[in-house]
């Protein structure tokens, strides 16, 4: 894959220190912000599928729908925060917007007596993410020199992803000690979305840049066409990832399925977060010297046999043997995929970028998590899964396909 030409990066080539060493204090900040708000939005999500179908009788479809549109909503939200911080060229106050607006929502859900009130918490919260994710994201690539770019993203994933499993960890412990009380839960969840929103305004500082910089419209068309071919590739790349990873709230009905106790549920996402969290910094830093096609690829077969073996036997330690596959395919391609964009994108156009990429990821998923809670309905959790491992071959092909091109003499 060919990189357009564009701006010179502000951000210096880094010297020969170690890897972790090169990596700028405000990206480590970054990471333990999204640390804080994944502990609290875990602790709700871990265990929203079930309080969604045993407290208020929802079905797996309208699960999956919710799932869907609110996870699509906060990708697409981020086209018009990414858009946004390029114009204003401030990104952290764009960001704390959206973690506060997290943190926000969690006294909804604990309040939460209707599925209507439930989905109104789920928007406000995927708005929430939205409206910070592709500014945080260009705000990393702005923060940190080119050639530990990867290794930068895999920490602010590994991070995040720690919260991600310490999240729906604490939500067991409190689920066991206050007798499956789902609000209570709940009401815990607001205390580190409140520390997540207090540690980005005081911890980063945004890079300064020049003042006499002329300020560009970025969704007007002779701007969007800079971002070329080699950048739209990645996005339709990240879409059809998405199609063949639908919505991990059915690894927790699938879990339910195995006979594993309600309050323990939620150990099968603190199973695959603390695999995702373990690979991503090691494999984002091997994304830094191995070809990017090549380790997709690798990550698209991980993904399949994640579904293969979920799909084959609901017996817990099968499942648990699937998730921790389905976690290292996070590992191996969410980190990478984000840095192939910034890799492709133009520097003054990178929130844009990330906005653009997110859109056309967030429609993938609402299809997906749609899909799958339809055949999950109609033809049983196997069928689902399966189904997902035909998407996964499916992007595996024409991955291939691109690669044999790229390779093949003119």
């Amino acid at each position: 894959m060919s990189i357009q030409s564009k701006p010179l990066d502000p951000v210096e080539t880094s010297t020969s220190k170690g890897t972790l060493a090169q990596i700028p204090r405000g990206v480590w900040v970054l990471g333990f912000v999204s640390l804080l708000m994944d502990i609290s939005s875990e602790m709700v999500h871990s265990l929203l599928p079930l309080f969604m179908m045993t407290t208020l009788g929802a079905s797996v479809f309208v699960i999956g729908v919710i799932e869907g549109l609110a996870e699509s909503t906060a990708l697409i939200v981020k086209v018009f925060s990414g858009a946004l911080s390029d114009y204003l060229r401030k990104r952290k106050a764009l960001a704390v917007f959206g973690y506060a607006l997290g943190a926000l929502s969690k006294p909804i859900f604990a309040l939460a007596p209707t599925i209507g009130m439930v989905v109104t918490a789920r928007l406000l919260d995927r708005v929430g993410k939205g409206m910070r994710g592709a500014p945080r994201d260009a705000l990393v690539a702005d923060l940190t020199p080119p050639d530990v770019r990867g290794a930068a993203f895999g920490l602010r994933q590994s991070l995040d992803t720690v919260g991600a499993f310490l999240g729906p960890l604490l939500a067991v412990v409190l689920m066991l000690v206050w007798a499956n009380d789902f609000r209570a839960v709940f009401w815990v969840a607001v205390i580190p979305g409140v520390l997540a929103v207090a540690l980005l305004v005081l911890g980063v500082r945004e890079p300064a840049r020049h003042e006499g910089e002329k300020r560009i419209n970025p969704i007007r068309r002779k701007n969007l066409a800079r971002l070329g071919k080699a950048y739209w590739w990645v996005v339709g790349l990240g879409a059809v990832f998405t199609l063949a990873r639908f919505s991990e709230a059915f690894l927790v009905l699938r879990a339910q399925q195995s006979g594993i106790p309600t309050a323990l549920v939620p150990l099968v996402m603190v199973a695959m977060s603390a695999i995702y969290a373990v690979s991503a910094y090691p494999f984002g830093k091997l994304s830094d010297r191995i070809s990017h096609k090549k380790l997709l690829a690798l990550g698209l077969l991980v993904l399949i046999a994640a579904d293969l073996v979920i799909a084959s036997n609901q017996h817990w330690s099968v499942l648990l043997a699937g998730v921790a596959l389905w976690g290292v395919h996070m590992g191996m391609t969410q980190g990478l995929l984000a840095t192939m964009v910034a890799d492709t994108a133009p520097v003054d156009l990178r929130g844009t970028a990330y906005g653009f990429f997110n859109l056309m990821s967030g429609i993938a998923m609402l299809i997906a998590s749609a899909v799958a809670g339809f055949l999950w309905d109609r033809l049983g959790a196997s069928f689902t899964f399966y189904a997902g491992a035909g998407f996964g071959l499916v992007a595996l092909i024409g991955l291939c396909v691109r690669v044999s091109a790229d390779t093949t003499p003119t």
